[in-house]
């Protein structure tokens, strides 16, 4: 019989600790108690614990301490902290530091079920990481310890990064490597949702509740209820959805339209956005305190272009699997590809190379990938400036697209990505702009 998981309980007050032994020993779990900070630190030092439970204010300094010590001491044990009802800052400071989740008093029981059950379903920190985010680069190397230690906890993260960067496989990976793998991973495009379905596709709707609501349907946070709900795009969300969304997080419930009674509902919010959320506040196109709830952690996911060492392993990768896909031998990079390939800015960045890669495997001849192919225009590098050498341009066709390239996206930033506003500075259609993005590996 495998021996019984053991967790330890830190508050100055005897009626609370009596109730979580209580609950927890209907769990089949084995309890210590303490009543401050000291009692904790020795209880640490004896005995080996898979969970702990701290109150926030104890009578010789504040839990605050204990998830930091935990954190340094012991990074395997998972900390969730309680905390009077309503501190919001003191729950929001504890999973900055690194504390798995909160509790507010009076302790919910079923709440309290749920976080332990939660918490003793965390893998070993250090497991390694699936490959699929690959490259072996310094800011690579810290993306997965980041991710490793995000999986840990219950604290919603705010991932930022360019487009094509990777941001969804970062939320899938926290997801993945956390106690919440077994449960549904919702990712939601906000900028492809119609206006006037938000509500309904968020939160659900009941037969008969408007025009073409000819039944019952869940909405997105019954979908990932238990699991986790991905944000992507989330400075996309008009401001009286915001107001909705911010509910729903602090309620941690929602009702459908056309229903009488809200649902609670448990999901993890990660989110993401290629904009600068922080620009998009100052701007008052993004509410500061919904802004304030999704990013108590920032995730940064860096660059192409910063991490210019992956580019080799990433397009052999690509190269194979476009070669499984067609049953052919993989082509090769040659050289000069290479040089291309480590000099180029990468405005798009993995998802553009890939575009590339599966363009340049196309057209490439004896299986190996000149710089030609890439189509990219000799001695016109995007991280270069200033007016090409037109003896050097051998190939006009590349040179436009990246003319064309590099046109799209000053109209984007100058734009903020606003897609509508940079079709109208060039005078393209909605649609004419869609077509030219995707063609260009930008979209």
């Amino acid at each position: 019989m495998s021996p019984r998981q053991k967790v330890l309980i830190v508050d100055d007050e005897p009626d609370i600790r009596e109730l979580l032994e209580i609950t927890l020993g209907r769990m089949k779990l084995d309890t210590y108690s303490a009543r401050n900070v000291g009692e904790a630190l020795a209880l640490l030092q004896r005995e080996t614990f898979d969970l702990c439970l701290t109150d926030m204010r104890l009578p010789d300094g504040s839990g605050l301490e204990l998830v930091q010590h935990i954190q340094q001491r012991y990074p395997q044990v998972p900390v969730a902290m309680i905390t009077a009802y309503g501190n919001l800052d003191t729950a929001i400071n504890a999973l900055k530091a690194g504390a798995f989740d909160f509790l507010t008093k009076p302790v919910d029981l079923t709440r309290l079920r749920e976080l332990v059950t939660s918490a003793l379903l965390l893998p070993a920190p250090g497991t390694a990481i699936d490959r699929r985010l690959l490259g072996d680069s310094p800011p690579m190397r810290s993306l997965r310890k980041q991710i490793d230690k995000l999986a840990r906890s219950q604290a919603p993260v705010y991932i930022s990064g360019e487009s094509g960067s990777g941001k969804e496989l970062v939320a899938r990976l926290i997801h993945e490597r956390g106690p919440r793998a077994s449960q549904p991973f919702v990712p939601v495009n906000c900028g492809a949702i119609p206006t006037e379905l938000m509500e309904s596709e968020f939160f659900g709707h009941r037969k008969g509740s408007f025009s073409g609501a000819i039944e019952d349907k869940p909405g997105l946070f019954q979908a990932a209820h238990g699991g986790t709900l991905f944000l992507d795009e989330v400075a996309d969300l008009p401001l009286p959805m915001q107001v909705k969304l911010l509910r729903a997080i602090q309620e941690k419930a929602v009702r459908s339209v056309g229903g009488q009674q809200e649902k609670v509902v448990d999901v993890r919010i990660l989110c993401a956005t290629h904009k600068d959320l922080g620009a998009e506040v100052a701007a008052e196109r993004f509410r500061q305190d919904l802004y304030y709830r999704l990013n108590v952690i920032e995730l940064r996911v860096p660059a192409l272009r910063e991490r210019r060492d992956d580019i080799e392993p990433l397009a052999s990768h690509v190269l194979k699997r476009l070669a499984a896909d067609t049953g052919q031998p993989a082509a090769k990079l040659h050289p000069n590809a290479l040089d291309a390939l480590k000099s180029y800015r990468f405005p798009g960045n993995v998802r553009e190379l890939e575009n590339m890669l599966e363009r340049a495997h196309t057209l490439c001849e004896n299986k190996q990938i000149e710089a030609s192919d890439l189509r990219l225009a000799e001695g016109n590098c995007a991280a270069e400036g200033g007016v090409p050498d037109l003896t050097q341009i051998d190939n006009l066709e590349a040179y436009l697209e990246n003319v064309e390239r590099q046109l799209l996206l000053q109209a984007l930033e100058e734009t903020r990505w606003n897609r509508t506003a940079a079709a109208q500075r060039l005078n393209l259609s909605f649609r004419s702009m869609r077509y030219r993005l995707k063609k260009l590996g930008l979209d």
